[in-house]
């Protein structure tokens, strides 16, 4: 069988897998591999392991072979690739504002024996880059490849932090971009503000697809938002879904509202959705609020009464456990 090293490069946030050969690897040490591109470098990801028939037969493009562990040398070599790539990018911007005002520099990769250089760009079209390449060839005394990629592909590269102050997805985990849409955003009840599910790259954001199924699984087995359900006291109405929690909040004819789990919820015999709520689970959920425990919070009233305090303008509460009662007649510092 074939031993797999999946090894992460230089300049793509990927794992990629290679032939490990009879070579012993441990996880982090330095390789040199054979790419469609030439000779990079990268480090082992994650432990070699044994391909089954099943990985081989999934393989898009045939494996690589990795050359040999890295060494001192080749480690060398990388840096003066990293120190040669970041000298070109001011030599291709320049070259390109020259050349077409519809190409937008991204990146530039020498390869580790630093006779290839690859160039990224973004163009919205196709451009002919023919005269730019013969310049950067002529100016930099290396071999060019011209890349054309996309916003994604752009943000991937570069990196940044996305809405949630977390590194970008597509640079920390790597792997396929796959579709994302806007039903996905719909699904999970989320704002339809472009600004705030798009990513740096302009584009859907990509975590959008993470919780999608696990939505779509809870939506499929429980009551909508606005149905009726039928509890021991009476018709109740679905006013909210906690979906991570799988907990429906009721509210009830008197304006109450309470927390029920959907597995306490009677299933029906068809398979279909539940409606109603059986009277253990409801004894136990009205057990459950008085006693203060798991639904401590779930009986709410949304209406002050005489009786609650809350209700009267004049009361003075105090926030925190042990806190002094102000005077009713006391003003506020400021």
């Amino acid at each position: 069988m074939t031993r797999i090293a999946p090894v992460r490069l230089m300049y793509n946030p990927k794992v990629l897998w290679f032939d490990a050969k009879d070579l012993e690897i441990a996880v982090d040490a330095p390789v040199v591999v054979t790419t469609a591109r030439g000779t990079e470098y990268g480090h082992l990801a994650e432990p070699v392991f044994e391909a089954t028939p099943e990985d081989m037969a999934n393989l898009k493009t045939e494996l690589k072979p990795v050359l040999r562990l890295g060494t001192d040398a080749d480690a060398a070599s990388a840096e003066e690739a990293q120190a040669l790539s970041l000298a070109a990018m001011p030599v291709f911007r320049e070259l390109t504002a020259e050349e077409s005002e519809e190409m937008r520099p991204i990146a530039v990769e020498y390869l580790l024996t630093c006779d290839k250089a690859v160039f990224y760009f973004e163009a919205e079209n196709r451009v002919d880059f023919r005269e730019l390449v013969r310049k950067l060839a002529s100016r930099l005394r290396v071999r060019v490849d011209m890349r054309q990629i996309g916003s994604r592909d752009e943000a991937r590269m570069m990196g940044g932090l996305g809405h949630c102050g977390q590194e970008l997805c597509c640079k920390r985990l790597g792997g396929e971009f796959c579709p994302v849409s806007i039903r996905m955003a719909k699904e999970q009840n989320l704002s339809l503000n472009p600004q705030k599910i798009s990513g740096l790259c302009g584009k859907l954001m990509c975590c959008l697809r993470y919780e999608y199924e696990a939505y779509k699984d809870f939506h499929a087995r429980s009551p909508k938002v606005g149905e009726f359900v039928t509890t021991p006291d009476g018709q109740a109405k679905v006013v909210d879904l906690d979906v991570p929690r799988e907990i429906l909040t009721l509210l009830m004819p008197d304006d109450k509202k309470v927390k029920i789990a959907l597995a306490d919820m009677v299933k029906p015999e068809d398979g279909g959705k539940p409606t109603e709520v059986g009277p253990a689970a409801w004894e136990e959920t009205m057990a459950s609020v008085s006693s203060g425990g798991v639904f401590e919070a779930a009986y709410l009233v949304n209406k002050f009464t005489t009786e609650s305090q809350l209700g009267d303008a004049k009361a003075v509460h105090s926030r925190g456990r042990g806190a002094a009662a102000a005077p009713a007649g006391a003003k506020a510092a400021k």
